[in-house]
């Protein structure tokens, strides 16, 4: 049997100290000298996994952890000797809160977006979490290779800008507007509508230029949806695979984990990884994670168990 893929140690070391001096948060430079977007590897015999970097003071799990410019940079380069496929890079929290400045989001991400596309390895592809177009345009100039837009392109400007620079795209399933809150969710069937939402998104990015093989959709557990309802998605997953692209999953230590085993999110891990394993069996080829060396672990067991990648071995036992 012949890997489908084949990389080098999930866990290689790595030392961020000359990283860390070289960094700098100095401006853009021109667009025509800008990184080209790198398109994602295929998916049909593999699962990426995305690592969460988030340059926020308030964000869901790590509570800041990776606010200053050296952490968050240093956190990217670990998930990468830890396996990771893609960095995601946040500047604003989904949850509801008061906006922030476009031009304070992009001081946030972008530094971080530069100084990871010069330092990773060139299969390590880059991500930022924004639904603003500016701030996507601001880092793909820097090296962001893939814009995930949590608000089901809530910006009009969101996929001409990415079809124009090249670059890929998630369009993921919410229903509120940023930052409000969105109480209560009702849905007469929520796996449909939230089926039919992608599909509708999908057809805008297509008719603003997005090529079809740039396109990641993301049916978007626990956002804008409660536990019930994130459950009925869940269990039939398999609707959004469907409709023939990457599907992300963004489950890491969330609520429907939190609320279906009673605990917080400090004790999340395996119910997150169940949750992943659920998924990915019904065709999530993207899981974006907190615990990047855990999942990547049983990412890789996934794929032998598949058929998709040797035993790494030695093949010992009973021989």
């Amino acid at each position: 049997m012949t890997n489908a893929h084949d990389d080098s140690s999930p866990e290689r070391s790595v030392t961020v100290d000359a990283t860390l001096a070289r960094t700098a948060e100095a401006p853009v430079g021109d667009a025509a000298d800008a990184p080209t977007p790198r398109p994602l590897p295929d998916t049909a015999t593999r699962v990426l996994v995305m690592a969460i970097v988030n340059r926020t003071r308030d964000s869901f799990f790590d509570d800041g952890r990776t606010w200053d410019l050296e952490t968050a940079v240093a956190a990217g380069l670990e998930a990468s000797a830890q396996g990771a496929d893609l960095i995601d890079v946040g500047g604003v929290k989904f949850a509801p809160g008061e906006p922030l400045p476009v031009d304070e989001e992009i001081e946030r991400v972008v530094p971080v977006i530069r100084t990871l596309r010069r330092e990773l390895p060139a299969h390590v592809l880059l991500s930022v979490d924004t639904f603003h177009a500016r701030v996507a345009s601001a880092s793909i100039e820097a090296g962001a290779d893939l814009i995930n837009d949590t608000t089901g392109l809530s910006d009009p400007d969101m996929a001409p800008t990415v079809a124009r620079t090249g670059a890929s795209l998630v369009v993921t399933h919410s229903v509120a507007r940023p930052r409000q809150a969105y109480p209560r969710p009702r849905y007469d069937d929520v796996v449909e509508e939230v089926r039919d939402f992608l599909a509708a998104r999908l057809e805008r990015a297509l008719e603003a230029g997005v090529p079809r093989d740039r396109i990641v959709v993301d049916p978007g557990p626990d956002l804008n949806k409660n536990t019930l309802q994130t459950l009925e998605v869940l269990r039939d997953w398999s609707e959004y695979t469907s409709l023939g692209l990457p599907v992300l999953a963004a489950l890491s230590r969330k609520d429907v984990v939190g609320e279906s085993l009673g605990l917080p999110k400090e004790e999340r891990l395996e119910g997150s990884l169940a949750a992943a394993a659920w998924v990915m069996r019904q065709g999530a080829r993207i899981l974006r994670v907190h615990d990047v060396r855990s999942t990547v672990r049983m990412v890789r067991m996934f794929e032998v168990l598949a058929g998709w990648r040797d035993p790494v071995g030695p093949l010992v036992h009973n021989t």
